[in-house]
């Protein structure tokens, strides 16, 4: 289960990078281009947060996390590349 974490960890900070690329250096250039991006990043994005989401609060038991573990873990899926950190400080010794 620590393996399957790590890798929406890391396949959810990807996939906001790319959403946020998307929109800070497509929709100035090619607003079609934007759009037919938009749905499929988005989409993968939302699956990959709420399952992000679900998996902390389990492995929160699981690694001995406290609360404040929890919310830092939490809020690394709010922050650009915070996934990465997360996975690098959280995740290296599980």
């Amino acid at each position: 289960m620590i393996k399957l974490f790590k890798f929406i960890a890391i396949a959810e900070g990807f996939s906001y990078v790319a959403l946020l690329a998307n929109m800070v250096f497509i929709k100035p250039t090619n607003l079609v281009l934007y759009k037919s991006l938009l749905f499929p990043i988005g989409m993968s994005h939302g699956l990959l947060f709420i399952s992000y989401l679900y998996l902390s609060f389990f492995m929160k038991n699981k690694l001995n996390w406290t609360i404040k573990d929890l919310l830092i873990v939490i809020l690394g899926s709010l922050i650009p590349f915070g996934a990465f950190y997360i996975e690098k400080k959280y995740l290296k010794n599980a």
